[in-house]
């Protein structure tokens, strides 16, 4: 699993494995968001087999899937929604992590977060989101 911190609270990564679920479980996560849409590429796991993996081992589940058509306001709220959920550290994934990191900084800046925050600690964990600034302004009522 090749996970990236962004910050206390989340992390992301690229596509896990129902085996990977434990892991996570022993380093402290509580909560799996799944940001890719089954069937996306060809032998990924199904969604609800990570499901099933997390719920086991008594993590929370989400499923908010983001297409390469962009985001939503309802996946932004979806997200949003799942981190204040959340018991204790998140896992987002999707494919390469890359969608995740943006829905993360999306539901960040939704909330209040600081655009130029946000946009660093994306940084420091391997994302370039300078493409969505304009937007993470405008949410965080900033522009």
């Amino acid at each position: 699993m090749n996970l990236r911190r962004v910050d206390d609270i989340i992390s992301v990564a690229p596509q896990i494995a129902a085996e990977d679920i434990a892991l996570l479980a022993e380093q402290g996560f509580s909560y799996v968001i799944n940001n890719r849409p089954d069937e996306e590429e060809m032998g990924q796991p199904a969604g609800d087999t990570i499901r099933a993996a997390a719920e086991a081992a008594g993590l929370g589940y989400a499923a908010i899937p983001v297409t390469h058509a962009g985001f939503s306001s309802t996946q932004v709220e979806a997200m949003a929604a799942a981190l204040a959920d959340a018991k204790g550290p998140v896992l987002a994934y999707c494919r390469s992590g890359t969608r995740s990191c943006n829905l993360w900084a999306l539901a960040e800046a939704s909330r209040g977060g600081d655009p130029v925050e946000i946009t660093t600690k994306a940084a420091q964990a391997g994302y370039d989101i300078s493409g969505i600034r304009p937007l993470l302004d405008q949410l965080s009522g900033r522009a």
